[in-house]
């Protein structure tokens, strides 16, 4: 659930665009209710932001407020606009969402001398078309791994031998072209590392596993660096 500070502080972006947005337009785009956003308005305009409009019609941001800019280099936006599309090429459609809601943000707030940076272009990351599968189960491991709930799924290994896995999600890498899913597998009792494009028929189950010692993240990382 987005933090009732963040919810506000979207809810004035939207409004800082320049024109009349309904309540239940905005409602739409923060993906709460109505009236939610008439209670966010109501406490907008009681801490002194210059809201006009009223229930029915729409609202707009008076054009004199405006938010603190953010004091970064040209160099800095660029980087950042860089690893946003990066994350929208390569991430599951939770990362695109939150990738291009990030660079809405700061291309807002950020100094006018810096954001023509915003559109450069000659730094781009190519959409690859990943398969809507692919982002799926990207999106269900990092789930996993968030809600510490252990993974079922069939994973084909490049020998050609499909066999059934339960793991212990713990994090996950890109290299490139590959997403790798780092984890405790409950069949070999070890560390293993999958290739997720070689996941099948993956879910979360309702297994929550605790933090063990021997079996965390950080334990692989040193497992890793041993090998």
């Amino acid at each position: 659930m987005t933090r009732r500070a963040d919810r506000l502080f979207e809810l004035l972006l939207l409004l800082q665009r320049g024109q009349t947005t309904t309540a239940r337009e905005l409602s739409e785009e923060l993906e709460v209710s109505e009236r939610t956003v008439y209670r966010d308005i109501q406490a907008l305009m009681l801490s002194g932001v210059p809201i006009e409009g009223e229930a029915g019609i729409g609202y707009l941001l008076r054009k004199e407020f405006e938010l603190p800019p953010l004091m970064f280099t040209a160099e800095e936006a660029r980087a950042l606009v860089l690893g946003a599309r990066m994350v929208q090429a390569w991430g599951d459609s939770g990362l695109q969402k939150g990738a291009a809601r990030l660079l809405d943000k700061v291309r807002a707030v950020a100094p006018p001398s810096v954001r023509e940076a915003f559109e450069d272009q000659t730094l781009t990351v190519p959409d690859m078309h990943i398969d809507t599968e692919f982002r799926a189960a990207l999106k269900s491991i990092r789930e996993g791994i968030y809600s510490q709930k252990k993974l079922h799924f069939v994973y084909h290994r490049l020998d050609g031998l499909k066999m059934e896995r339960t793991v212990r999600p713990l994090g996950l890498s890109f290299w490139g072209k590959v997403w790798l899913l780092a984890g405790w597998c409950e069949l070999r009792e070890d560390f293993r590392t999958f290739r997720i494009d070689r996941i099948q028929n993956l879910s979360i189950t309702e297994v929550i596993f605790e933090q063990e010692e021997g079996k965390t993240l950080q334990d692989y990382l040193r497992f890793v660096g041993e090998t």
